[in-house]
């Protein structure tokens, strides 16, 4: 399942993804797995593909330590765009919160499925990890929004918000939009910027600093 072409996802207020994650934790059985897939699409860029391809030694360091950086391999990306993404305080909270739930190594993934979390680990029968569908991050998200009264947003509204708010903060950090491009895992300059709103606030901001 897809999101449905054609209209561009909402952008998420920093209120809004307060009540995204309060939705985690009031409306699911599994809340830290819930919240860090929030996480991974609003302050890392992720599509619904990658956060269901998403391998906990992707955020692993060499030693088995909880890393500060997500790592794409090229295999998991769209278009085998990989890249490495600084991991947001936020995300590697609740990630350290996850490790800490739910047992696992570097191969599991890392947003288990519904009958993975299930599984009881004393069963040697039941030992295989199961990642999260992609569809099933998809609707996840819907239901999400639609529960919280928000339209017109989708699971590509964390992926646009995060996009978003990297090009209106990067030339802040000493950076350019080229930064923005290749943290999204675009191929293309162009591709980044049809997902970037623009802000009048902005605007006028900068014409009174001309």
């Amino acid at each position: 399942m897809t999101e449905s072409p054609g209209r561009r996802a909402e952008l998420l207020t920093d209120a809004q993804v307060r009540d995204c994650l309060r939705w985690c934790g009031d409306r699911r059985r599994y809340p830290h797995r819930d919240r860090v897939a929030v996480l991974l699409s609003v302050r890392a860029g992720l599509r619904a593909m990658e956060i269901a391809r998403l391998r906990r030694a992707h955020v692993m360091t060499a030693g088995g330590d909880i890393g500060d950086e997500i790592v794409l391999e090229d295999g998991i990306c769209r278009k085998g765009a990989g890249r490495i993404i600084p991991m947001h305080r936020d995300l590697r909270a609740h990630v350290v919160t996850l490790f800490g739930t739910v047992p696992g190594g570097p191969p599991d993934p890392l947003i288990l499925s519904e009958r993975a979390m299930r599984r009881n680990p004393e069963d040697p029968d039941d030992t295989r990890p199961v990642c999260m569908a992609p569809n099933s991050i998809v609707l996840m998200f819907r239901q999400m929004y639609g529960e919280l009264g928000l339209t017109g947003f989708s699971s590509h509204s964390g992926r646009r918000t995060f996009i978003t708010s990297a090009a209106r903060l990067i030339t802040r950090a000493g950076g350019s939009l080229r930064d923005v491009q290749q943290l999204a895992g675009h191929t293309s300059l162009a591709s980044t910027q049809t997902y970037v709103d623009g802000s009048d606030e902005a605007k006028r901001r900068v014409i009174e600093l001309l």
